[in-house]
């Protein structure tokens, strides 16, 4: 079986972050998709050993902000290569929250929405969650990153927690 098949397939970046009183967490993933438009619900896939699934899944809400071609390999870093269990994704960047009480990133994403958590789906090493929109916004003009970008232009990899990740 050739896997790289799987490469063929378009996708873009995004971040999905959360927050409850207590706890906040946030994570890249490369899996974000609108799934209907009345009601209007998206999709995320978040790997169960992220600590933003369990932040997500604590909160029943999370914002979600699609990543855009200003985005640098520091500010993908910061998203996708470290943990929000011992580090602030949010310290020293411009920030903001959603009308649920969601942090997510004002630069280098193209838009936010706010969404409630209204079903989820075990699959596995990662959960689905489905999210109906309750604000969204769109913060720049600039095009959304695609993984395809991410990875001819940016060099990026693939970590093994992604959903996309082929051995």
């Amino acid at each position: 079986m050739d896997k790289s098949a799987l490469y063929k397939f378009s996708s873009g970046l995004y971040v999905v972050s959360a927050a409850t009183p207590d706890d906040k967490g946030a994570c890249l993933i490369n899996t974000g998709l609108q799934l209907t438009s009345s009601p209007l619900q998206v999709e995320v896939v978040v790997n169960k050993q992220n600590h933003t699934e369990g932040v997500i899944e604590k909160a029943g809400h999370f914002a979600l902000a699609p990543v855009d071609e200003t985005a640098d390999m520091i500010f993908v870093g910061r998203y996708g290569f470290r943990t929000s269990a011992s580090y602030d994704k949010f310290d020293g960047i411009a920030s903001a929250t959603t009308v649920l009480g969601d942090p997510y990133p004002t630069e280098h994403v193209a838009a936010v929405l706010a969404c409630e958590v209204v079903q989820t789906l075990d699959v596995g090493t990662h959960v689905i969650f489905v999210g109906e929109v309750k604000d969204a916004e769109v913060l720049s003009s600039e095009p959304p990153m695609t993984y395809a970008y991410y990875h001819g232009t940016l060099k990026g990899k693939t970590p093994p927690k992604a959903s996309s990740f082929v051995a």
